[in-house]
């Protein structure tokens, strides 16, 4: 791969190799100080319940600096020297060192960096910006990534460093470094793309072809961080319905039990309408009144059973399955409670879930 090294005008190259130079000889220490601020970032989330995936640190390589020092803008008149973009490359990078945090899911990205930047004893944010906001509003895709500029405060392995750097300077402990906080999916997607993209060989090899699928694969994995956003969320949903000093306790509306059905049971919403107060009395026919009791009624193991007693013709919506499931539960006890009584002189609903309630009894008799 042709670097910006390679294409450097000889007249600067003996200035960027004096800087690349000084950069060898400090970098052992620099990488003292990289080992540290990966120990304080883990420091930060060891008591915390936001926990990556994994932390990693590097040190920028010797060649990898020389690459990036040797970034020129372009003169006016192409007989002039360019102007290096970074002049004094020891002082302007910022990404010399650098600290990776790995999420699992997007919403942690933000908890992460919020968390690292309330840490004003140790570190000073000095920038804080989210790399997928341009592609966003350009309309294209890319990988999500959070970047953190910090500054240590005080720190003494920061001060050994700036004594080797310049020794007749005061070290005051004060060091900018980058923190890339993203996840893991966005991670594995950005490792390829560098790679692919920034350590392809011979530039006259790249086909648009591989821009294309890029932008499809960033699309795709998108969409992937997105559902499991959603399957995170939904999670917490369910298991707050078991928490019996919280959601659990939670009195079981009409609207309440639309709610939980819909969270639940969302592929089983014929007829579901908006009024749900039919449910409220079923439950509560038999005493069950809070979220928690819904919650265990609709379980997945009596569902599919109740389905295998009564063999439905046709898929049955919340209306009939709410009711075979109290049925299942409840047996007989669920008629004399919710039909019309034994003597009325049409008995509809009274004789429809006798049939039913006779299924269910040659069902489990099978079944044993």
């Amino acid at each position: 791969m042709v670097s910006a090294w390679d294409t450097l005008d000889d007249r600067l190259r003996p200035i960027v190799q004096a800087s690349t130079d000084e950069y060898a000889r400090v970098r052992p220490a620099l990488e003292s100080v990289t080992a540290e601020m990966e120990a304080s970032l883990r420091a930060v989330f060891a008591d915390s319940p936001v926990k990556p995936l994994f932390i990693a640190s590097r040190t920028k390589t010797v060649e990898s600096f020389r690459d990036k020092a040797s970034r020129t803008l372009p003169a006016e008149d192409a007989s002039e020297v360019p102007t290096l973009l970074f002049p004094d490359p020891l002082r302007n990078l910022t990404d010399l060192v650098g600290v990776r945090v790995i999420m699992t899911l997007p919403h942690e990205v933000d908890e992460a960096a919020n968390l690292i930047k309330r840490q004003r004893a140790e570190f000073d944010c000095r920038g804080d910006r989210e790399k997928d906001i341009g592609s966003i509003e350009s309309g294209t895709y890319g990988y999500s990534s959070r970047h953190l500029i910090l500054r240590t405060i005080q720190n003494e392995t920061v001060r050994e460093f700036h004594r080797l750097l310049e020794p007749t300077q005061k070290p005051n402990g004060s060091y900018l470094f980058e923190v890339q906080i993203r996840t893991v999916l966005a991670h594995a997607w950005s490792e390829i793309e560098h790679d692919i993209r920034f350590k392809a060989g011979d530039p006259r090899a790249w086909s648009p072809y591989f821009d294309r699928q890029f932008i499809a694969t960033a699309a795709m994995l998108e969409t992937v961080e997105n559902e499991f956003a959603e399957l995170h969320e939904r999670y917490e949903t369910v298991t707050g319905f078991w928490d019996e000093d919280g959601e659990g306790s939670a009195p079981l509306t009409p609207n309440r039990i639309r709610d939980i059905w819909m969270t639940l049971l969302p592929h089983v919403n014929r007829k579901a309408g908006d009024d749900w107060g039919w449910a409220a009395e079923l439950l509560a026919a038999h005493g069950l009144k809070t979220t928690m009791d819904l919650a265990g009624l609709l379980q997945a193991d009596a569902i599919t059973r109740v389905r295998e007693a009564l063999d439905h013709r046709y898929s049955p919506g919340p209306d009939r399955l709410l009711d075979d499931l109290l049925l299942w539960r409840f047996g007989k006890a669920h008629i004399d409670l919710t039909a019309e009584p034994e003597d009325a002189p049409v008995k509809p609903r009274r004789e429809s879930l006798g049939r039913r309630y006779r299924q269910m009894q040659l069902y489990r008799a099978r079944e044993n």
